[in-house]
């Protein structure tokens, strides 16, 4: 019976690396915005246990604005932080011919998500 062959590392060949994660626009604010959806979270909770506890409807009306207020506040700090950081980014490449199509795919993508938060 033979042996299973063992992968060696050749020495002077540099080590695979992992690759580096790619970083979003809101990377630097993520713990905030997870702490701001949970608490919108916890509000659509309330607003469930008001529905299941008979609530009166204008007052279950006042919490789905507030979540909505909510929702829009963070929807439009993701367009901020992608405009700031992905537009930006894509208008820096150094590439004259990528930089005009890659400034049109971003800006086109905040765009589409600015008409879908209008609907």
């Amino acid at each position: 019976m033979s042996q299973p062959e063992v992968a060696v590392a050749n020495p002077l060949e540099p080590a695979p690396t992992e690759p580096a994660p790619h970083e979003h626009g809101y990377t630097a604010n993520k713990e905030a915005y997870l702490r701001r959806l949970k608490r919108i979270e916890g509000q659509v909770r309330g607003i469930a246990r008001m529905v299941d506890e008979d609530k009166y409807c204008i007052d279950i009306l006042t919490q789905v604005a507030a979540v909505t207020k909510a929702l829009h506040a963070v929807s439009l700090g993701l367009v901020e932080e992608h405009i700031g950081h992905c537009v930006v980014g894509a208008a820096s490449e150094p590439n004259p011919e990528l930089r005009a199509e890659a400034i049109d795919f971003k800006v086109k993508e905040a765009t589409d998500a600015i008409g879908r938060l209008l609907r």
